[in-house]
């Protein structure tokens, strides 16, 4: 193994070279539990944990290392084991508000190239919920492509491949079927050596199917999908890299039940280019595409252009953005004044 085959970038040795001639090396996080770090390194795994500078200097929970991120290590040879002094710059992240009151980020995975957002064909198919997916990738930097599983099941997949296009926005939309080896092939041209493909979905759509199918192993535990509801059920625990044969990386997450946005403002833009460029055309600047005479987003919805469950998830969008602006701002100032009490502690006992 070699840090060439896991995703480097000429662009993370140029942020690298602070650090080469103190006995530094490069890493990349394939696994993360409890802030312990499974690193991958020139000189293969490694056990690390981060140090006291860096903990005490990490202000937020998005400074610390995740599963993807390339980060400078000493290793400490006796132990067997390294200690992570930085993260180097992320090109592209996957964040949500994390799950809870507290307005903070989660990273997801970081210095992803494709995102595969993996929905079932089955009853679970949820437009607004890719939606949702649609807009954070975007945001996140890294390409999406949409990837409908258990075709097998499906019954009417022409219909179903008409509603995803809806959302979709030129997006690719791929169908397949692992049961059956259908449409895996059209894949491949994003599993090229050294990129990384991270799986998001819901629980049980099939993603640990998807990933054990790839690795031809059985890496990920997998259970039969439930009678009663055509779901499969929850498999993966935690984010991990995982090398396929190819050379490609992936990362399988476990299954969502929560993805509130964050900072998506460009990635809304993406997602409802239909909405905002069909907005252009109203005859008022600030119209909100309610009760305004000469709306040009309503027209197309009586044309069945765009659907107004569309546009209701539009503005469902927005005013939760707006709502996260406020607290977020909230949250800069309460973190600034710890980043003074902490100087100001410093100072403190540098005088003691």
């Amino acid at each position: 193994m070699t840090i060439n085959k896991l995703g480097f970038d000429p662009s993370f040795k140029d942020a690298f070279s602070a650090y080469e001639e103190k006995e530094y090396q490069m890493g990349r996080v394939a696994l993360e539990h409890k802030r312990m770090y499974r690193v991958w390194t020139d000189k293969g795994e490694m056990l690390c944990e981060v140090s006291g500078k860096f903990s005490f200097d990490a202000s937020s929970r998005e400074d610390f290392p995740a599963v993807g991120d390339w980060v400078v290590i000493k290793e400490r040879t006796d132990e067997q084991r390294g200690t992570i002094h930085a993260v180097l710059p992320r090109k592209s992240k996957f964040s949500r508000k994390a799950a809870g009151v507290n307005t903070e980020e989660q990273i997801v995975a970081a210095n992803i190239d494709t995102i595969f957002l993996v929905n079932s064909l089955n009853e679970d198919l949820n437009l607004r919920r890719l939606e949702r997916y649609l807009l954070l990738t975007w945001e996140s930097g890294a390409a999406p492509v949409i990837v409908l599983t258990k075709s097998d099941l499906c019954e009417n997949l022409e219909e179903k491949l008409a509603e995803v296009d809806t959302v979709a926005m030129g997006v690719p939309v791929i169908s397949i079927s692992v049961m059956e080896e259908k449409g895996i092939d059209l894949l491949k041209p994003f599993l090229e050596p050294g990129k990384t493909i991270a799986l998001l979905g819901s629980s049980g759509v099939g993603k640990s199917t998807l990933t054990n199918y790839l690795l031809g192993a059985e890496k990920q535990k997998v259970q039969d999908i439930r009678i009663s509801d055509d779901k499969g059920k929850h498999t993966t625990t935690h984010r991990e890299l995982i090398l396929l044969p190819e050379g490609a990386i992936l990362i399988d997450t476990p299954g969502m039940r929560e993805l509130q946005l964050w900072e998506s403002e460009s990635g809304l833009s993406e997602s409802f280019t239909d909405i905002e460029k069909a907005a252009e055309n109203c005859r008022f600047r600030d119209c909100t595409h309610e009760n305004e005479p000469g709306c040009a987003v309503h027209m197309l919805i009586e044309e069945g252009s765009i659907s107004g469950a569309r546009l209701s998830s539009y503005k469902k969008l927005l005013k939760e953005l707006a709502y996260l602006d406020r607290k977020q701002d909230k949250r800069a100032q309460s973190e600034e004044r710890k980043r003074w009490k902490k100087i100001s502690a410093g100072a403190k006992n540098k005088r003691m």
